[in-house]
């Protein structure tokens, strides 16, 4: 029996950070800002660093390190990057057994473009995690307290079974949906959200799936919050928004310096759940997904600085918060 499973993407990420990485607005883009290079330039790169990476691997490195016993299920190619996937999360004592192999086939890939400010591009390659499917849940095996869903590129089968297995067997779902879900709407998706207790988004993903382009959290809260849904709306720097029930709580950041942004996500939603899990009340939970993804962003690498026991008093203190 394990604590918590998470299922999603497992990948091999190379992190490539230089000076020369331009951050320019766009009139294209909004004015937002783009990540820039003269075209046929050569540009030195002034650090790298291999990892692994995946909402799944990344989730489940936080759990195993506050001590869950923890397994994941996810897909990897025969390859040295899908080795490499299973021995960092060995590392972390991740159980892998509900891994699956796909033979001849390539391990999802990803180049990080990094900036000086820790923001980046992100060129993926999806491989095999591209490929998500049915036969990747064997319920049998599927004995936890708790399922923590990432991106499984949009596959509605996949998410309706997997929900319809933990209802039966009273599993707690968090979930944390990627473009390939968010995509389908917030109707179709909402039989699968009836049957989730964490659902974790940031400000562009809810504004997607309410289609309310609104920096109001407020407004869109009113849309996708129901009874026995703990709602999670992040905003970057300026921390995260938290709806359960009638009460709303803000946390923020504590200004942080960041190295790369990757995987800041994964380790707030994790964290924030595992303190849940440890009957955590909801100040201290925000707290230490903050205090979880303030340490990540602090290194290259989307496990390289997860937490590895909880915060002190005097630590989680020091975080902003507010809440009604």
């Amino acid at each position: 029996m394990f604590d918590v499973i998470t299922i999603g993407t497992a990948t091999r990420d190379v992190f490539l950070a230089s000076k020369a990485f331009l951050l320019v607005p766009l009139p294209e883009l909004g004015g937002n800002l783009a990540e820039c290079m003269a075209l046929g330039s050569k540009i030195d790169i002034d650090d790298i660093h291999f990892s692994t990476g995946g909402g799944a691997t990344n989730a489940a490195a936080s759990f195993a390190k506050l001590g869950f016993k923890t397994s994941i299920i996810t897909r990897i190619g025969d390859d040295e990057p899908g080795r490499a996937v299973i021995s960092e999360l060995e590392s972390f004592k991740v159980d892998t057994s509900l891994i699956k192999t796909i033979k001849k086939a390539n391990t999802a890939y990803s180049t990080l473009l990094t900036a000086p400010n820790g923001e980046r591009t992100i060129l993926v390659y999806r491989g095999v995690s591209a490929e998500h499917s049915e036969a990747d849940l064997v319920e049998r095996k599927m004995k936890t307290h708790l399922i923590y869903a990432t991106s499984l590129g949009g596959n509605m089968e996949m998410l309706v079974r997997l929900a319809r297995h933990a209802k039966q067997e009273n599993i707690i779902i968090a979930w944390n949906p990627g473009q390939g879900e968010i995509k389908h709407g917030l109707r179709a998706l909402n039989p699968i959200l009836r049957h989730v207790t964490y659902l974790m988004l940031n400000l562009e993903e809810a504004q997607e799936l309410t289609k309310i382009q609104t920096t109001d959290v407020h407004e869109l809260a009113k849309i996708l919050l129901r009874p026995g849904l703990t709602l999670l709306i992040s905003d970057g720097v300026l921390g995260t928004h938290a709806f359960e029930g009638n009460q709303y709580w803000h946390v923020g950041t504590r200004n942080i310096k960041s190295i790369s942004q990757t995987g800041a996500g994964d380790a707030f939603g994790s964290a924030f759940v595992a303190a849940r899990l440890k009957g955590r009340d909801m100040a201290d939970s925000l707290r230490i997904g903050t205090v979880n993804a303030e340490s990540v962003i602090s290194h290259f690498g989307a496990k390289a600085g997860i937490i590895s026991s909880w915060p002190s008093p005097k630590t989680l203190l020091s975080i902003p918060l507010s809440g009604e």
